[in-house]
């Protein structure tokens, strides 16, 4: 069954225009809009109205048209609080965040392409707001996990389902002009639907399908949506169909459809009008999310953030004390420099291991909750002398953002080797840069024997070979040195943590010889550092453009100055007056590493994707390694500047000579789809290049800029994918994902090839899983091998849990793996869609009419909020506008139910308040309440009022508004 699933979705992700939605990523017609404009649209406008509230509830000034022509640089930009014009702002983070959501939302048409109701088709209305509504409980619980990327990616997903109801329904045909708030308003009720058997739809006339839905559908306006299916024409009389070529339902009558995908679709007239809706419901969704999680949480869900965050993976074992001493100083230094600046890490992570143990997981964005954490952590135990360095490792990979910085302390092996490959995978896939500190490493490879033959605990050059490599595929550095001479070191760390950094150049010699490198320095870089690991015998040398040199034996000189600690030379460039071509000759018989970073706010982010075949083609991300000898592509984005463009791309050989120019299509907006062609076996980083105008009118230097990306990106002739029916799993149930892997000649599925792969699957929550050992492509099968691996959630697991699985597969003769990796969240099954209630008790006195009066006046506004018997609880009541105090208690209703009180005080200068309530699932109730105004101070009335919840779509609604004497009071519930 389960290959016969497999067979039935490459059939469709084959054929030409499968996508059944708006287009998920590009629109090459020109002139209609994607599921990724859409997607960064709505993000834009709703984190820009975050930023205009809060401006605005700061006394600030806010300057920014809010409509669909923002673009991520101008909102990052109006929602920092940089003060100096001289300070860098880095929009990379914001850039990523935003490309996962919509990336995710593609995706969707990839892992659900025969769902009907992921993409409202089928007039499958219940389940397509089932799974919207799932997914707003499980972002929420996120969220409150500060699991901000996962939240992300769920986000997404919903997202494309909620777009999808606007492009595959009869909504905007109904003559509607607002979005449908049932689908985000868990506890209002879908109406008007078409019953199953009512018809809907007549035939298109001549190809003209304008007329086709039927007028007495209109008239009752009924809810439909067209049937849509590439194998059988068979649908429910009289019902509509989706349309296109590849929808066979539409060749039986009533023909035609109803889509509005495209400005071609059948009702391609109205795609405009229903892109908008989509627009609007998204943000409507996300206004949703930021009410249930707050202004600070939700712009950190939207990765509105320039800084890093500080991540660590500290070895416990009892010879680490000094290296735990060090790692909470720097860490500590890090935290009180940058506490309340824009540099302040985003979130604090930390993993302690050793053996036998490995964690807790420490993610927080809480500074204090992170030094007392690290301060917790004593060198004890750790029997023999491997620890469980990778088993951390993973943890930490897995929970950080893409792109982070970790650094990890040992002096120990890894107990956990057999790790290694799955945790190259998680870098490659989360491009996250990971650096070594690795003390009192052996200089020889023999490991001698201490007094009474005890082996010392020191690394032998063998075992810190492991943690050189991982190194190198991320990009980071394995940094040697004695334990008295790690603070010299841990530099990098602060380095790591400044805002803005990109990496100018990186090159990776396995084989020691001498050569030369180059490297471009624009306008736009500052604190130029080189960081040169390798033996103590390597010498080297710069020359700056115009041709002044200084070498290794000179400790400052005309171009900076160095420090060696361990195998670390640490060079810091003036770039005074030096833009243009830098140069470096690098002299050693031993390996050496060389990466050249700076601060600048010009910078590239990219996602590897892969095509749909067909004239309405498209793309979506692609998980693994891109194949060798295939063809690879890129959808690359220039990040921190409207003005940059791209003139070259280029994967560089990691260790080698080799490069491969990339072919680029310009799509506008700072974003490109590049491809290269025949892309070689091995190892390769990507150089970019370009031009950025604005740096050259405002320095009248060079406007040309370099950078490169630290992860290595590898090829393989293996390919692995999955195929999982779900990516949620219930605490104590179990997940099957099914599997499939193929061996491939140049790109494609050789379909003659057999052979057997070693399986190897690993999660990194440590939860029960099961796996074939390996598996055999046989004759017959079309080059192809299935197999499942099943994940258990434990009864226990908290929801909004997230656990990451790699499924690896290697040609044990070749040497080559490849890799699917699935993200699942554990989400536990929510029966409470009703919000809080709100009963409003009493409004008094009432204030002045005269402004110069209200200082010395004051009101106050009680309520009490429920949510029922039967409810999750209220978990918070906080305070969305007003400048006054609220003050909270808790008793028993009379229903038996946990009653909130709530009492809120302020100046008659504040004369409105709103309060939002969330209950444990994160439905949100609003209550507004108004000072009444009057003309005598000295009247006090109190009006007690009763309140039944009223739904109003998404929209503010005064529910009662009750005037007696001098009090008036407005209850709104959203």
């Amino acid at each position: 069954m389960a290959q016969t699933s497999t067979l039935l979705l490459l059939l469709v992700l084959s054929l030409p225009g499968s996508a059944h939605s708006f287009q998920p990523l590009f629109s090459f017609d020109g002139n209609s809009t994607t599921h990724r404009d859409i997607t960064q649209w709505a993000v834009l406008r709703k984190t820009a109205e975050v930023c205009r509230d809060i401006a605005v509830a700061e006394g600030r000034d806010f300057d920014l048209k809010i409509d669909n022509s923002l673009s991520i640089n101008k909102v990052q930009q109006v929602c920092s609080s940089i003060g100096a014009s001289t300070s860098l702002l880095s929009t990379a983070k914001f850039h990523s965040s935003i490309a996962s959501m919509y990336l995710s939302n593609a995706q969707v048409d990839v892992v659900y392409a025969l769902s009907a109701t992921h993409h409202f088709d089928d007039e499958s209305f219940q389940g397509g707001r089932d799974i919207i509504r799932a997914g707003m409980f499980a972002v929420k619980d996120r969220v409150k996990l500060e699991s901000f990327s996962s939240g992300r990616w769920i986000l997404g997903q919903i997202c494309h389902t909620l777009q999808d109801f606007y492009s595959h329904s009869n909504w905007v045909e109904l003559g509607n002009v607002a979005s449908y708030s049932a689908l985000v308003r868990p506890d209002e009720p879908l109406e008007n639907l078409a019953g199953r058997s009512t018809p809907t739809c007549r035939n298109c006339t001549g190809g003209n399908c304008d007329d086709n839905l039927l007028p007495e559908l209109l008239q009752q306006r009924l809810l439909t949506s067209g049937y849509f299916n590439i194998f059988s024409p068979e649908k429910p009389a009289g019902k509509c169909s989706h349309g296109g070529s590849f929808d066979r339902t539409s060749l039986q009558d009533p023909v035609g459809g109803i889509s509005k995908d495209d400005v071609g679709a059948s009702h391609g007239s109205l795609h405009h009008t229903a892109a908008n809706l989509a627009v609007n419901a998204t943000m409507d969704l996300l206004q949703d999310i930021r009410a249930a999680v707050g202004d600070t949480n939700f712009l950190r869900l939207m990765g509105l953030s320039q800084s890093s965050v500080l991540c660590f993976v500290i070895d416990t074992t009892g010879s680490m004390s000094d290296d735990i001493a060090e790692a909470k100083r720097v860490s500590f230094s890090i935290i009180d420099s940058k506490r309340g600046t824009q540099q302040e890490p985003s979130a604090y992570i930390l993993v302690p291991f050793n053996d036998p143990e490995f964690g807790p997981l420490i993610v927080t964005t809480d500074a204090d909750i992170f030094k007392d954490q690290i301060n917790k952590l004593t060198a004890r135990g750790g029997g023999d002398i491997p620890e469980l360095c990778l088993s951390g490792l993973q943890l930490a990979l897995t929970a950080a953002p893409p792109s982070s910085d970790i650094f990890v302390f040992t002096d120990a092996p890894a107990k956990d080797a057999r790790l290694k490959s799955a945790i190259t995978a998680l870098i490659e896939s989360t491009k996250s840069v990971v650096t070594f500190m690795l003390t009192d490493v052996r200089s020889s490879r023999r490991r001698r024997r201490g007094l009474q033959g005890a082996t010392p605990r020191r690394l032998s050059q063998s075992e810190a070979q492991l943690y050189r490599d991982l190194a190198q595929a991320s990009g980071g550095q394995a940094i040697e040195v004695t334990k008295t001479a790690l603070s010299l070191a841990t530099a990098v760390i602060e380095d790591a943590s400044a805002n803005a950094v990109v990496t100018v150049f990186q090159m990776i010699r396995n084989l020691g010889k001498s050569d030369t490198f180059t490297f471009t320095v624009d306008a736009s870089l500052r604190n130029l550092t080189a960081y040169i690991t390798g033996a103590s015998s390597l010498t080297f040398n710069f020359t700056g453009p115009t041709g002044v040199s200084q070498s290794s034996s000179q400790s400052s000189g005309p171009l900076g100055t160095f420090t060696t600690v361990g195998n670390l030379r640490r060079f810091s460039l003036s770039t005074d007056n030096q833009t243009g071509s830098w140069e470096i000759s690098v002299n050693s018989n031993d390996p050496y590493s060389l990466k050249v970073t700076g601060q600048s706010s010009v910078n590239f982010i990219y996602n590897l994707v892969e095509p749909y075949e067909g004239v309405h083609g498209d793309f979506s991300l692609k998980e693994g390694r891109p194949l060798t000898g295939g063809n690879a592509s890129l959808l690359l984005s220039v990040t921190g500047s409207d003005t940059a463009e791209v003139t070259d791309v280029t994967l560089v050989e990691g260790s080698g000579s080799r490069e491969v120019n990339g072919s680029l299509q310009s799509l506008g907006g700072g974003n490109f789809l590049v491809t290269f062609y025949g892309v070689p076996d091995g190892d390769f980083v990507l150089r970019v290049k370009g031009e950025d105008s604005a740096t050259s009118r405002a320095t009248a230097a060079s406007s040309s800029f370099q950078r490169q990306a630290s992860t290595q990106i590898r090829t393989s002739s293996i390919s692995v994918t999955t195929q999982a029916s779900s990516t949620t799993v219930e605490p104590g149930s179990t997940a099957s994902i099914p599997f499939t892997v193929s061996t491939t000649t140049n790109g494609v599925v050789n379909s003659t090839a057999t052979g057997t792969f070693t399986v190897r699957a690993t999660n990194d929550r440590g939860y029960t899983s099961t796996s074939p050992t390996t598996v055999s492509i046989v004759t017959g099968n079309g080059g192809t091998a299935n197999g499942t691996v099943t994940l258990t959630a434990p009864a226990g697991a908290a929801s909004g849990t997230d656990v990451t699985l790699t499924i690896e597969a290697e040609n044990a003769a070749t040497t080559d793996v490849n890799y699917a990796i699935l993200r699942l969240s554990v989400v536990a099954k929510v029966t409470d869609f009703t919000r809080p209630v709100c009963q409003v008790v009493s409004i008094s006195p009432s204030c002045p009419s005269s402004s110069s009066l209200c200082g010395s006046s004051q009101w106050e506004f009680s309520a009490n909020l429920t949510d029922g018997v039967n409810g999750t609880g209220i978990e918070s009541l906080t305070v969305r506008q007003g400048n006054g105090t609220l003050n909270t208690s808790t008793v028993v209703g009379a229903g038996g139910e946990n009653m909130t009180v709530a009492t809120y005080s302020a100046s008659c200068c504040s004369q409105s308040v709103e309060l939002v309530a969330v209950d444990g699932v994160g439905n949100v109730g609003t209550c507004v309440g108004q000072a009444s105004i009057t003309e005598s101070t000295t009247t006090t009335m109190t009006t007690t009022v009763a309140v039944t919840p009223v739904s109003t779509g998404g929209r503010m609604l005064t529910l009662s508004q009750y005037l007696w004497s001098s009090v008036v009071v407005s209850l709104l519930w959203k």
